[in-house]
């Protein structure tokens, strides 16, 4: 078992953990196509937001080029930068902040309350997300979000074929004020992976243990095949613990600060390679047939069974 990805100290805890936990009162919404019983078909979610982009949304793209430009560079390494309002950390409510254990980002969806992270991740029911963390901050400034069922396949591994599965999505509760993430934060655009090399802006947090400053991570990278895998693989360097679940994005826009989810760090030993080149070279899952029925699990709120 790789431990790398994320915090040493959790994964106790974690493995105790259950991964299924209080279950949503509430169905899915009518609204948008939705069937009679309330339960979303494949078709109907392909429907909802369409894995292809329309003229209009072609347009908008080649008319904030500009604003993609910067995110679209080759860095080579990860650097520290201010965060999105779309990604954030996943902490035990337990515990103080700084000991978040993997990144999680939200996709959107019917219900505009779901979050993407890895499988390995293993989200227990004391578990919270905090969109663009920021370090010793006395309130967060998207609030934190109580997490409230989790959804894993339940064929997924750490090695061999059931790690093309490392993927999970997870829906929290609304805040205070009644109102959905998705909402507050924005959302990235679940998408299939188009193929193996893709030019992707990938975003996390790294533990403080292994990355003192404790701030949000970028890297701009190209991928290619993980050998013998349905995986990505991307080299940049600084991807330590904690970086578990971090989305993989094209189309990365800095005005909108979303873009199409391709895949999240995760897969085989955890996302990457055991040893020193640990925290250099990372692995995703591809985003296929798999990912999309576990995210029509989520949205229909039930058990995935396989």
């Amino acid at each position: 078992m790789r431990f790398s990805r994320w915090s040493r100290a959790r994964w106790g805890r974690a493995a105790l953990a259950g991964l299924y936990v209080v279950v949503l009162a509430a169905a899915v919404p009518r609204a948008g196509g939705h069937g009679k019983d309330r339960s979303w078909s494949s078709e109907q979610a392909q429907r909802f937001w369409g894995p292809t982009r329309t003229a209009d949304e072609a347009s908008e793209d080649d008319a904030d080029a500009d604003s993609r430009s910067a995110a679209q560079r080759i860095t080579g390494s990860a650097k520290h930068f201010g965060g999105v309002p779309s990604v954030g950390v996943l902490f035990y409510t337990g515990d103080d902040m700084k000991s978040h254990h993997c990144t999680a980002s939200v996709v959107h969806s019917p219900k505009g309350n779901l979050l993407v992270t890895a499988g390995h991740c293993s989200i227990g029911d004391d578990a919270a997300f905090v969109p663009d963390y920021q370090q010793g901050a006395k309130e967060q400034p998207y609030g934190v979000w109580t997490v409230d069922r989790v959804f894993t396949d339940p064929r997924r591994t750490d090695t061999g074929e059931g790690s093309d599965l490392d993927f999970a999505f997870a829906t929290v509760r609304p805040d205070a004020k009644g109102r959905r993430i998705e909402q507050v934060t924005g959302a990235n655009r679940l998408v299939r992976t188009p193929g193996y090399v893709n030019r992707v802006t990938v975003i996390g947090y790294p533990s403080a243990d292994d990355d003192p400053a404790d701030e949000a991570i970028r890297c701009t990278a190209m991928t290619s095949r993980l050998e013998n895998h349905n995986q990505l693989k991307m080299r940049c360097d600084g991807f330590f613990s904690g970086t578990s679940g971090s989305p993989w994005l094209t189309h990365f826009n800095e005005k909108t600060r979303t873009g199409d989810l391709v895949g999240v760090l995760g897969g085989l030993n955890g996302g990457g390679p055991d040893g020193d080149r640990s925290a250099q070279l990372s692995y995703s899952p591809l985003n296929d047939d798999e990912i999309f029925k576990l995210y029509l699990d989520a949205i229909n709120n039930r058990e995935p069974k396989r």
